[in-house]
């Protein structure tokens, strides 16, 4: 019901995971704002949008959860998270700001009855496949 998530929102129903978050859980969900996907080169989001593109779609969404409730004392710098598409987020500790794959930091946390929700200003993208 945020408002400052409606893209996130929608891209979760684009990519038919909603009924997945809503699960029990626990999940550590990285939040991107809609500022957060605003960044991103124009066109990115209504190309992931398509249905073409759901599966890179679903990809890039699951690249902002994992598995458990972590909360913020747990991290640690130099962390790696296993995500649920299977790649690995880094963390970092600079001045006390938690920081993502040195490109996005945490603004907000949220507690939610399945885990936890922290609120990023940047939008995670997944290493490239490897061949």
């Amino acid at each position: 019901s945020s408002k400052e998530h409606t893209t996130l929102v929608a891209a979760l129903k684009q990519a038919d995971l909603v009924t997945s978050l809503s699960n029990a859980g626990p999940f550590t969900v990285f939040a991107p704002t809609n500022a957060a996907f605003d960044k991103l080169p124009a066109g990115t989001v209504n190309g992931l949008m398509k249905d073409d593109k759901k599966e890179d779609l679903q990809n890039i969404l699951q690249y902002h959860v994992a598995l458990g409730g972590l909360k913020k004392e747990d991290f640690k710098d130099g962390q790696i998270l296993g995500m649920a598409n299977g790649d690995n987020v880094t963390i970092s500790l600079k001045g006390g700001k938690i920081i993502l794959n040195n490109s996005a930091q945490i603004i907000a946390t949220i507690p939610a009855s399945n885990g936890i929700i922290y609120v990023i200003d940047g939008v995670l993208l997944p290493p490239p496949a490897k061949k």
